[in-house]
C-alpha cells in the first residue's frame, strides 16, 4: 500500500513526500486505516519500523479534520514517551512530517532550559511531545491545561512501567477529556498483559495490531555472539574494531561506571567515542547525538538510555559489551541498525555473567543467537591501560540528637560513649601523698 491510497489531507502528504515515504511498512499498512477511521489502535512491531510515522500521520490528519473545541492557547495533543531521547526524535520527526500542516509543535522534557518550555506553553502550541515528569510539574503550576486533547499516543508504553513512569501516567491521563472524546494511540516494540490493561482502562475499545511477533527481531540484523572471558573482552572488543567495516558503531554497558572505563580505554586505544549515560548533562547528550547521526563521531557508547527510540541512519554496528538483564533490551539495542531496510551487525559478547541472560533472551525472540569462536589473533594484546576512576564515597556527617562531637570515644570494656571533658571536668583531684589537702593553707605571716 501507497500513502497516496490512503486519501491524505494534501498537506500531510506533502510531508510524507518530503520524509521519502513512499510505501506502508506492515506496522504502517494495518493501523493507518483504522487510525484514520477515528477508532483506537494499539500496535505491536518490531522496533525500527515505522511505528513514529504511523501515528503522526493518523494524528495531523485528525487535527485537521475539525475545528478546534476552544481557540486558547492549550494543546489539542499529546504524545507521552519515556526518555527525553525518544522525545527528540519524536518531535524531529513531527517537525518533517508536520511540516506543511501550521500547527505549533512544542517538546517538553527535563535537562533543558525550564523557563524557555514555561514561556512556550504559555505562548500557546497545538501538540505537546513529552515526558511525564516535567509535563506534570508544569500542569500543577497550572501553566496549561488537557481539557482541549482530542488526540492522545503513548509511545513505548512498556517502557513506562519499566522506569517506573505508570503512577504519572495515571495522573496526566485522569486529567484528560473523556476517552470517547478524543482519539487514543498505543505503540511499542512489546505490548504485554499490563499494558493492555493500561488500555483498556483508558482507551475507547482499542483494536490490538500485532506485526511479526513470531519474530523479535529485525530481519536484516546478523547476530553474533562470543563467549569470552572478563579480561579478554576489551581486548576482543579492540579486534574486533581494529578489523574494519564498522564505520558508525554503537556500543552498550549495563552501568554507568562501566560506560565511564570502556570509554577512557578506547579513546587512549586511538578509537575517538563519546558516551551517553543518565549521569550526562541533557544538552551535552543531544549535542553528541547529533555527531553522532552527522557521522562526525564513529562510536557511541551508552546505556539502555539510548537503546530505545532513537533513530540514527547508518548504523553499521551495535556491540553489547555487556549482555542486557532484560531479555526485551536485547531487542531494542539490536533495533539500532539495520533500520529502514539497511543491513546490519549486532555482536555480543558474553562473559561469566551475561552468560546466565543468554538463555532468556533466546527464548524472547524464539531463536538462537549463532555463536562464533574468536582466533587467537583476533585479541589485541599489546595496548594502552588505564585505571579505572576511584569511586567518590559521600561523606557522612552524624547530625541531630545522634551528633558523636570528636572528642568522645567508647569505653574499653562498656563500649559506652563518653565526653573526656566532661568526664575530666566531674573526675575528684588526687590528694597529695601524706593525707594532706589538695589546698593547703598558706603559711602565717612572722609576728
Amino acid at each position: 500500500m501507497t500513502f497516496e491510497q490512503l486519501n491524505l489531507p494534501e498537506p500531510v502528504l506533502r510531508g510524507v513526500v518530503d520524509a521519502g515515504f513512499t510505501s506502508c511498512t506492515p506496522i504502517q499498512e494495518k493501523t493507518l486505516p483504522i487510525a484514520l477511521s477515528g477508532k483506537d489502535v494499539a500496535g505491536q512491531a518490531q522496533t525500527g519500523t515505522g511505528k513514529t510515522a504511523a501515528f503522526l500521520v493518523a494524528l495531523f490528519t485528525r487535527l485537521l479534520g475539525q475545528e478546534p473545541k476552544e481557540k486558547d492557547n492549550n494543546p489539542r495533543a499529546l504524545i507521552l514517551a519515556p526518555t527525553r531521547e525518544l522525545v527528540v526524535q519524536i518531535e524531529q520527526d513531527a517537525q518533517l512530517l508536520g511540516k506543511h500542516c501550521g500547527f505549533t509543535i512544542q517538546a517538553i522534557y527535563g535537562g533543558v532550559d525550564y523557563m524557555k518550555q514555561r514561556e512556550a506553553l504559555e505562548e500557546g502550541t497545538d501538540i505537546i511531545i513529552g515526558t511525564p515528569g516535567r509535563l506534570i510539574d508544569y500542569l500543577k503550576q497550572k501553566v496549561y491545561h488537557l481539557k482541549n486533547i482530542e488526540s492522545l499516543v503513548i509511545d513505548e508504553a512498556d517502557r513506562m512501567f519499566d522506569m517506573g513512569f505508570i503512577a504519572d501516567l495515571r495522573f496526566i491521563l485522569r486529567r484528560l477529556p473523556s476517552f470517547d472524546q478524543r482519539q487514543n494511540m498505543m505503540f511499542s516494540a512489546t505490548l504485554n498483559q499490563r499494558v493492555m490493561e493500561l488500555a483498556y482502562e483508558f482507551m475507547n475499545a482499542p483494536e490490538k495490531v500485532e506485526v511479526s511477533p513470531d519474530q523479535m527481531t529485525a530481519e536484516r540484523v546478523v547476530q553474533e555472539l562470543y563467549h569470552v572471558s572478563r579480561k579478554e573482552k576489551f581486548p576482543l572488543l579492540l579486534g574486533l574494531l581494529r578489523k574494519g567495516g564498522m564505520a558508525r558503531t554503537m556500543i552498550f554497558v549495563n552501568t554507568k561506571r562501566e560506560v565511564e572505563y570502556l570509554h577512557d580505554r578506547l579513546n587512549a586505544n586511538d578509537f575517538p567515542c563519546k558516551m551517553i549515560s543518565g549521569d550526562v548533562d541533557q544538552k551535552k547528550r543531544l549535542r553528541i547525538l547529533e555527531q553522532f547521526k552527522e557521522g562526525t563521531l564513529p562510536i557511541l557508547i551508552a546505556t539502555d538510555v539510548a537503546s530505545r527510540g532513537l533513530h540514527v541512519e547508518g548504523v553499521s554496528h551495535v556491540v553489547n559489551y555487556d549482555l542486557p538483564q532484560d531479555c526485551e533490551d536485547y531487542v531494542h539495542r539490536i533495533g539500532r541498525t539495520a533500520r529502514a531496510g539497511a543491513e546490519g551487525k549486532a555482536i555480543s559478547l558474553a562473559d561469566e555473567d551475561g552468560a546466565f541472560y543468554l538463555e532468556a533472551i533466546e527464548e524472547y525472540i524464539k531463536d538462537k543467537v549463532p555463536v562464533v569462536w574468536a582466533e587467537d589473533e583476533l585479541f589485541v594484546k599489546n595496548y594502552t591501560r588505564t585505571k579505572p576512576k576511584p569511586r567518590i564515597k559521600p561523606e557522612i556527617r552524624p547530625q541531630g540528637r545522634h551528633h558523636v562531637p570528636s572528642h568522645t570515644k567508647p569505653h574499653a570494656l562498656t563500649g559506652v560513649i563518653t565526653d573526656e571533658k566532661k568526664t575530666a571536668r566531674r573526675r575528684p583531684k588526687k590528694k597529695p601523698a601524706g593525707g594532706g589537702t589538695t589546698n593547703p593553707a598558706k603559711p602565717s605571716p612572722e609576728t
